[in-house]
């Protein structure tokens, strides 16, 4: 009965949502033609419909917009649905200027995503309120049965009771009576002891039993899982984890038979990692286009200086060991490489990093190129081909590697970027490797397609703006 409700919230809750659409889009269309008159037909724009209405329902599906809302904050809400519409705005307002750019209004579209934005947050805000309404009052209400003692059990018993609107409201304790040591549960009635769980589930009015136990005592729910799934019981349980420092863990089903515990560095899953290969393919056919009007100016200045190819390629380690060729326009002379050795002495990193102030190997182009960025344009092709991302780490060379303490290796544990958040966050002063190393790793450990789009935003406005996400002291990614 409780899934069924679960599924007509779900089916109303995409309904409001295809209506807010349809609201915004006329609501949008009347904002814009009051003001500029300069709009064809509303008629003329439904289209827009075919394109936005399965990507939107899609990403609000992706982002867990139709999950339970019991647990998650307004504030969150809006996050989600703000990241909703920023990556639905990208999709079908490319799609609408390759489709109908005659048609095409700029204006409108934005009006229209700011519109459905504020719509859906306020139609979800008064969802929530009026669910937490009811809750309050003991509708819409699921009543769980806590297995287990110690202090795991009392922070998610704590948890619980201090969320009322969650609507999930505490029928009592199962498990060993509280001894001197561990004193029992405030506000939790213990009902029992381990052997009367099935009676307990009879006797009461019951949804689902969690069972928060330690590992030594996890035996005790083999007893019990299969008569409570006999009973058409709910069964959850609180994992006591082994307990790895800065890992995410993950449980999954192998081959939708074994249960595998995965702990993994990097908040990547398949989802996120598809929307980051698109996010890349988007960028990196707009940087190609921008790197073809460039190339003949770039490419004349580089040439009427000095002789030599256009282009400098050189071996980097790409995601967890790959090698790949990457491509830059060349910025130095063309024994630059010879004359390495004899600039060592000069380098003004710690660690494994190469960087040399007044770099007497670049030319004048060159310096000009790396100030502003415009070297690196060809990257673009490795972000076409997979072998870098938009935003990632700095990709390392093999020598670098080699001599990687083993908690550096981490930074290597995902495609390396044009860009990152070492690049934006000066440094031009970051002298240790160590710390390069560490805001690498916290990009990794804090990853989100937000933080991406955040960090192009930010990487164009310093080269357009500053001008010094490349400087002369800036350590050479190619070299």
């Amino acid at each position: 009965m409780l899934k069924q409700q679960a599924k007509l919230l779900n089916r109303i809750s995409i309904t409001i949502d295809g209506a807010m659409i349809i609201v915004a889009l006329v609501l949008s269309y009347e904002l814009v033609q009051s003001f500029s008159r300069r709009l064809a037909e509303f008629l003329d724009y439904t289209w827009i419909l075919v394109v936005v209405l399965p990507v939107m329902l899609f990403l609000l599906g992706y982002f867990g917009i139709y999950d339970s809302m019991r647990t998650k904050s307004f504030a969150s809400l809006v996050m989600d649905l703000l990241k909703v519409h920023l990556i639905g705005g990208i999709i079908t307002t490319s799609c609408a200027f390759l489709l109908h750019s005659g048609e095409f209004s700029r204006i409108y579209m934005v009006t229209f995503f700011a519109c459905s934005l504020v719509l859906m947050a306020a139609a979800k805000g008064l969802v929530k309120l009026l669910l937490r309404y009811l809750r309050r009052r003991g509708y819409n209400s699921r009543h769980i049965l806590i297995v287990g003692s110690g202090e795991r059990a009392a922070k998610f018993a704590h948890i619980i009771m201090e969320h009322a609107d969650w609507g999930l409201v505490i029928a009592g304790i199962v498990g060993p009576p509280a001894s001197g040591d561990e004193p029992g549960i405030p506000d939790c009635p213990r009902l029992g002891g381990f052997d009367e769980l099935i009676d307990i589930c009879k006797r009461n009015m019951i949804d689902e039993v969690i069972f928060s136990l330690p590992r030594e005592s996890l035996a005790l729910v083999d007893n019990s899982l299969s008569v409570l799934q006999e009973m058409g019981v709910v069964v959850r349980m609180v994992i006591d984890l082994y307990d790895v420092p800065a890992a995410r863990k993950e449980l999954t089903m192998f081959h939708n038979d074994i249960p595998i515990l995965t702990y993994h560095c990097k908040a990547f899953d398949a989802g996120q990692l598809f929307l980051k290969r698109c996010l890349d393919i988007l960028g990196a056919v707009v940087g190609l286009v921008i790197t073809a009007l460039l190339f003949p100016f770039i490419a004349l200045a580089i040439k009427l200086e000095s002789s030599g190819p256009l282009f400098f390629s050189q071996k980097r380690v790409g995601e967890n060991g790959r090698s790949f060729t990457c491509w830059k326009f060349r910025s130095m002379r063309v024994d630059a490489e010879e004359h390495k050795k004899d600039l060592m002495d000069r380098n003004e990193m710690q660690g494994a990093m190469f960087k040399v102030k007044d770099d007497p190997r670049i030319t004048r182009v060159g310096r000009f190129l790396r100030k502003t960025s415009m070297d690196e344009l060809p990257q673009f092709w490795n972000v076409l081909s997979g072998e870098m991302s938009l935003v990632g780490t700095r990709p390392p060379t093999p020598d670098e590697v080699e001599a990687y303490q083993n908690w550096h290796r981490k930074r290597i544990c995902i495609k390396p970027g044009i860009t990152g958040l070492w690049q934006v966050s000066g440094r031009n002063k970051i002298q240790d490797f160590d710390e390069v190393a560490r805001l690498d790793i916290a990009y990794i450990e804090q990853w989100s397609l937000w933080l991406d789009i955040k960090l192009i935003c930010r990487t164009i406005w310093v080269v357009l703006a500053a001008g010094q996400v490349r400087d002369e002291r800036a350590p050479s990614r190619i070299i």
